[in-house]
């Protein structure tokens, strides 16, 4: 008797702290590529190639709506929102930054980079804060940020003690290598080197540390970054999109807000990954994680690592709620419920 009990607290613990795919299907089809995803009145939103921007019903995906922003075929990978609009910008120039109306889904432009060398890798809004992060000006990453909702826009002056080095920049994979908080942001690179930068008066002084991450080439790097605000964690992910399979020095995790980071799981996950994102209101304890060839969870502050699936060609992903999160990609979004 002694020796059933036991073999079922085992079983009953192992049950207790695992997850498990409850469904997962595909409620949006198109051909499109999606790098970028907002969560609004109980709809995704997207934005990607082709011009397109849209949204599906996340009860009713029958309800869907899609419009082009532009004639011209841009690129968009990246998406942000504040209280009554989203925001969007394409990657190349010329860099058109649109504004839409949540309400009546009408468009402007509010700003143009026409630089020959301007590419938007990510832009995130809170209120009327915002940043843009764009690949090297010269000596330093273009970073422009904005006090009012995206009406006037600031490029931040280019100092010495944040050049880049030769060989680097960032990741348009997945519009989250920037993180925002009030008056504060974070942001990632890759290349030869990888970099975690940080501002805590937007970009009135900015603070750059190399991360002991993989790098070397123009493949290798920090693609994502979440933060969780309260508590200070953090956790980057990336590796090398030529070589999926490679898990070596690609997660990191902080526990004091960016300053100092600890490899984790290295040789011990599932390889190149895109997006990451902490469960809400665990602290940073629950994460999931999605790569070109995999979707992974880890359920201890990013030590250890389970690979939930093998969906391929998903590039971003969002928790809906604490058992639900969006995955979109090429072709498609889809929803994953998973019970715990």
């Amino acid at each position: 008797m002694k020796k059933i009990i036991i073999l079922f607290c085992l079983t009953f613990n192992l049950f207790l702290f695992s997850q498990k795919i409850e469904s997962f299907k595909t409620i949006f089809n198109d051909k499109i590529s999606i790098r970028a995803i907002e969560l609004y009145d109980n709809k995704i939103w997207y934005s990607g190639t082709d011009s397109k921007f849209g949204y599906v019903d996340i009860k009713n995906p029958q309800d869907q709506k899609q419009i082009k922003l532009s004639e011209n075929k841009l690129q968009f990978r990246t998406l942000a929102q504040d209280k009554t609009s989203f925001y969007a910008v394409n990657i190349e120039s010329p860099a058109y930054f649109f504004k839409i109306d949540k309400k009546k889904l009408t468009y402007k432009i509010i700003h143009t980079d026409t630089a020959k060398a301007a590419f938007y890798d990510a832009l995130v809004i809170q209120k009327k804060n915002g940043v843009a992060l764009g690949d090297p000006y010269g000596k330093c990453m273009n970073i422009i940020i904005t006090k009012n909702r995206g009406e006037n826009w600031q490029v931040l002056p280019c100092k010495k003690e944040y050049e880049n080095q030769e060989g680097e920049a960032a990741f348009a994979a997945s519009n989250s290598n920037v993180y925002l908080n009030g008056n504060e942001f974070w942001f990632v690179t890759g290349g030869k080197k990888s970099r975690q930068f940080y501002s805590y008066n937007m970009g009135e002084k900015l603070y750059g540390k190399e991360v002991k991450f993989v790098s070397g080439s123009n493949s290798t790097g920090i693609y994502s970054l979440d933060i969780d605000p309260h508590t200070r964690f953090g956790i980057a992910v990336g590796g090398d999109y030529t070589k999926q399979e490679a898990n070596i020095d690609n997660i990191a995790t902080t526990q004091n807000g960016g300053e100092s980071w600890n490899i984790q799981a290295s040789g011990h996950n599932a390889g190149y990954t895109t997006c990451v994102k902490i469960k809400p209101g665990s602290k940073g304890k629950e994460i999931i994680s999605v790569g070109d060839q995999h979707i992974s969870y880890s359920s201890d502050f990013g030590k250890t690592w389970t690979k939930i699936s093998d969906e391929k060609g998903f590039y971003v992903c969002r928790w809906i709620d604490q058992s639900t999160v969006v995955f979109a990609g090429k072709d498609k979004i889809s929803i994953m419920k998973l019970t715990f």
